[in-house]
């Protein structure tokens, strides 16, 4: 359904996509891209003479009616940069790029997005200083699937913001599919389950609770390994995209993940940090519609963790 077809080097716009109406149904040209799945926000931006619509390789307004088979182009200039927001060199762990998305393996401590902490080196600092390297006219990266700062693993950024609203209808439906290898503490019994609490904000405080009166939050789970009463690998599928999601409700269930200690986990098997990791990611590219997915090996520090278990659990045998 969606075309992307080149970089648009005229004056200040930057990325145009086209279209192909093929019926002779009466719409306006707002209608018509609201069926492609063009979103509101996109649309208030050529509205702000942000953007412009093309027929047929002329300008029409959005309010245009169409009534015959066409070719429908929409042009859209670059994001504005913020200069609050640097270009980082640092290293890019980069799994998959085109003119759309990157894929890219993050390494635990380094946070997502910046906030008051940290401006200058998070992973949108890492993905604008490699948009510059390249001379992308878009210099605003979004982070579709974020991670928490010590939360390993699959991170999705999309490199506009047209591709960022037409990812969103996938993250809004549930359709991304995120996948994430954790070792909590305990002996989970239940070789699969889905853990249904809503979740929500500790007053005056950073962590997520289960409360009636938050909001729906469903992660699902399969056990993946057992090293005895001590501790179990799980793999965790997230249905919802809530903060904390995965710690909170295996902290709820009295199963804390390893190093977790906000959520009452332990520094223990050489863990550091909590012991969470993106491995896969799948999606469907709404501009190829095309299905993609991609896997991300477990850290070191998390393998070593694994080892040690199975050390002990061999010592235990053989006593």
């Amino acid at each position: 359904m969606y075309s992307k077809l080149s970089f648009e080097d005229e004056r200040d716009y930057g990325m145009k996509f086209t279209w192909q109406k093929d019926d002779q149904l009466e719409e306006t040209l707002q209608n018509f891209l609201k069926r492609q799945g063009v979103s509101h926000r996109m649309l208030r931006t050529v509205k702000q003479r942000q953007g412009k619509v093309l027929l047929n390789h002329k300008r029409k307004s959005l309010t245009y009616v169409l009534t015959q088979p066409g070719e429908v182009t929409l042009i859209l200039k670059p994001e504005q940069s913020d200069p609050a927001v640097p270009p980082s060199t640092e290293s890019l762990t980069i799994l998959y790029e085109d003119s759309n998305w990157l894929v890219v393996d993050k390494q635990a401590g380094l946070n997502s997005v910046p906030g008051p902490a940290n401006r200058t080196d998070t992973l949108v600092n890492r993905v604008k200083g490699h948009l510059v390297e390249q001379k992308a006219k878009d210099l605003v990266p979004h982070v579709i699937t974020r991670l928490d700062r010590f939360t390993s693993g699959l991170a999705l950024v999309a490199k506009h913001r047209f591709a960022q609203g037409l990812i969103s209808q996938q993250l809004e439906n549930h359709q991304l599919d995120k996948r994430y290898l954790a070792l909590v503490e305990g002996r989970l019994e239940e070789e699969h389950g889905k853990i249904d609490r809503p979740l929500r904000q500790v007053p005056n405080g950073f962590a997520q609770e289960v409360d009636p009166a938050g909001k729906r939050a469903l992660t699902e789970y399969w056990v993946k390994q057992r090293f005895g009463t001590a501790a179990t690998l799980v793999e965790v599928k997230l249905h919802t995209g809530r903060t904390h999601q995965i710690r909170a409700h295996f902290s709820d269930l009295g199963y804390p993940l390893v190093g977790d200690s906000l959520y009452g986990g332990h520094l223990q098997w050489g863990m550091e940090r909590q012991a969470l990791h993106a491995f896969q990611l799948g999606f469907v590219d709404p501009f190829t519609q095309e299905k993609r997915e991609f896997h991300s090996q477990l850290p070191a520090d998390i393998q070593q963790a694994l080892l040690q278990l199975e050390k002990l659990q061999s010592e235990k045998k053989s006593k």
